[in-house]
């Protein structure tokens, strides 16, 4: 987490030893909770002030600024900037200088929020914020897995339908909560689902992912999807109200996808 000007840091009352435990604690629950990120390419962070990314298009304009001269505006995708809010006593703050853990509940629920705002913008898509997902582009129908024994059978079937359009490996697969817990207490001969898959299908990460349903096989092979930050993850102070102050979880970012036909969803049914 970084201290810049916009976060207003400095102005929190808040003691070192106690920005470095709310920091240490957005940390953990961002690592555990942001899922696409371990699929897509990244660029960034490119700090506060970057505003959009070039897609490449030209939209002609239709007229002529001047005879025999013709233009065109280029096409670019803003960054969504999105703030979770959240509140901590300052008694229990100032504590910690006496050895006392703060309640940093509230830390962990804006870091989950915030989080899935970005993961569920990566897999989902995010229409008010301009951004298409990775599932709502796929050009394929989901592939049906029947049963929980008939993940595998599914897995390489979704890799035969990328295969055959020409994305190539590895793959890495992103599963739903319920899919994750499934797989890891199926069997198959005593053999864990999960690991067998890891062991002969997926050469890239299995991942949990808390903002989908079912699954979704995607090449990671690069170039395909594109995260791009501005802001990253960082904490800023917003004022002091009695006894509480209120700070947020703050990011700059946009998604886009590249290559559609990169991804398939798996669909339990």
């Amino acid at each position: 987490m970084t201290t810049m000007d916009l976060l207003k840091r400095n102005l929190a009352p808040i003691l070192p030893e106690a920005w470095k435990q709310i920091d240490e604690e957005a940390r953990r629950v961002l690592k555990l909770n942001l899922a696409g990120r371990k699929f897509v390419d990244f660029s960034g962070p490119h700090g506060w002030q970057f505003a959009a990314v070039s897609t490449g298009a030209l939209d002609p304009l239709g007229d002529e600024p001047m005879l025999g001269v013709t233009a065109g505006i280029r096409r670019v995708q803003p960054l969504v900037e999105v703030r979770a809010p959240f509140r901590l006593s300052i008694p229990d703050l100032d504590a910690v200088a006496r050895g006392k853990s703060p309640d940093l509940s509230a830390v962990v629920k804006a870091a989950e929020k915030i989080a899935r705002v970005e993961d569920s913008a990566v897999f989902n898509g995010f229409k008010a914020g301009r951004i298409s997902g990775i599932i709502d582009s796929s050009p394929h129908p989901p592939v049906e897995v029947t049963s929980t024994a008939t993940w595998p059978q599914a897995i390489a079937q979704a890799k035969e339908v990328l295969r055959t359009v020409g994305i190539g490996g590895p793959f890495a697969l992103a599963l739903g909560p319920k899919a994750y817990d499934e797989l890891s207490a199926g069997s198959e001969d005593g053999y864990p689902l999960l690991k067998r898959i890891e062991k002969t299908l997926i050469a890239g990460p299995i991942v949990w992912a808390p903002t989908i349903s079912g699954a979704v096989l995607m090449s990671t092979r690069g170039g395909d999807f594109e995260l791009t930050v501005g802001q990253d993850f960082s904490i800023g102070f917003a004022y002091v109200d009695k006894q509480e102050l209120e700070l947020y979880l703050a990011e700059s970012f946009t998604f886009r996808v590249i290559e559609p036909a990169a991804a398939i969803a798996l669909r339990r049914g």
